[in-house]
């Protein structure tokens, strides 16, 4: 085995869900998705495709009427965008590795604002990138950028700017003069920008979206932006994402996707096109319900003793830490053990996530979350 991949650390979060095995008692909120169904028309549609016998392979990018339909939906959200610079992948994660497949050669570095998911860091350090992170800061439970700091970090070596925002699992949320300065900066440096955007609907602060790099970039700027039906289409088990790319870069990504899995499963893009077709009637009632839960579990925290934590502008996750708990993954087991209350660990993003745990909220019934909140304050002894 290459010792680069011996030496990658499993997971934490399913470290945490594996202490839990063959019990029903434990309420799991570890995990980044709602535990709501995907909607009936997009499992139909999946549905009618097999027993229509649509088997077969696609073309590497993608069935032309979801590309199609998801240029149409991004235009809708960012401004025009050709259907030509869409290519869907076999999930979100798919599209990032093909992302970073296309742009990081051995010895190549890689910045990456932290804390973060730890596959997006992964990634490049498998194709020999070196990773370079820069932090985001707590202050007051609510995560922040020092934009000086960022802009110092990348510099003409840089090859990629990694960045996460809705953050997971943070909640931070780049403003449109930050984008705007990253990208600045970027063109002079000549760096890429690989900006994960899957969260950027479940956005709390106003408007259809949180801001994208794509509503200020052309289509020849070095931006490559990755996205996903999971979180907005709750499809997170169906695999399926997509990258916008620049102008003319279709052709190798199509050679990537290939090596990689040669397309995503026809139904599964059947399934796609349904939700497609829905979104704008179905997303904006989720982001309502998230928000909800959000402000639900958020205040119930917040009245804990001892209890850091902020209102995250996106995403669906509550960030949060706990006086005198510094060891997240021992917290995260004993809280499994001892309460049945499933949460990550905030270890799992990171060094610069210790001690801190991460809650997603996004719960169908969200009397759960009062019982979660419960269970957190019997651990503390309240």
């Amino acid at each position: 085995m290459r010792p680069t991949i011996t030496g990658l650390p499993g997971s934490k979060i399913r470290e945490v869900a594996n202490a839990a095995l063959g019990r029903s008692d434990v309420l799991a909120f570890w995990f980044g998705e709602s535990d709501e169904t995907t909607p009936e028309a997009i499992r139909a549609a999946a549905a009618k495709s097999i027993a229509d016998g649509e088997t077969f392979y696609s073309h590497n990018l993608g069935l032309p009427e979801l590309r199609q339909a998801v240029a149409a939906y991004a235009s809708r959200l960012h401004g025009p965008i050709a259907a030509e610079r869409i290519a869907i992948t076999s999930s979100g994660v798919n599209a990032l590795m093909i992302a970073m497949q296309l742009l990081v050669d051995t010895g190549d570095e890689v910045v990456a604002v932290v804390p973060l998911w730890p596959n997006l860091t992964a990634q490049p350090a498998i194709l020999g990138g070196r990773v370079r992170r820069v932090s985001l800061h707590p202050r007051e439970g609510a995560w922040r950028l020092d934009l000086a700091e960022l802009i110092a970090a990348v510099t003409p070596a840089t090859r990629v700017l990694l960045l996460n925002a809705p953050n997971n699992p943070t909640g931070w949320t780049l403003t449109r003069a930050e984008q705007q300065t990253l990208l600045d900066h970027c063109r002079r440096t000549g760096t890429w920008i690989v900006a994960d955007e899957v969260y950027e609907r479940l956005y709390f602060e106003g408007g259809a979206a949180a801001p994208s790099f794509l509503d200020i970039a052309t289509a020849d700027d070095r931006l490559v932006v990755t996205q996903s039906f999971s979180k907005s289409f709750l499809m997170t088990g169906w695999r399926l994402g997509w990258l916008v790319l620049p102008r003319g870069a279709e052709g190798d990504a199509a050679k990537l996707i290939e090596f990689n899995t040669s397309c995503a499963p026809v139904f599964v893009q059947r399934a796609g096109l349904a939700g497609m077709a829905m979104a704008d009637d179905f997303v904006p009632g989720l982001v309502a319900r998230l928000r909800s839960c959000r402000d639900r579990l958020v205040g119930g925290l917040q009245r804990l003793p001892g209890v850091s934590v902020a209102s995250p502008p996106g995403g669906m996750y509550a960030f949060f830490r706990v006086e005198g708990r510094d060891d997240s993954l021992a917290f995260a087991k004993s809280l499994v053990a001892e309460q049945g209350l499933g949460l990550a660990p905030g270890a799992a993003f990171g060094a610069e996530g210790e001690g801190w745990l991460r809650w997603c909220f996004a719960a169908h019934d969200p009397a759960r979350l009062d019982d979660g909140v419960h269970r957190l304050a019997q651990a503390l002894g309240l």
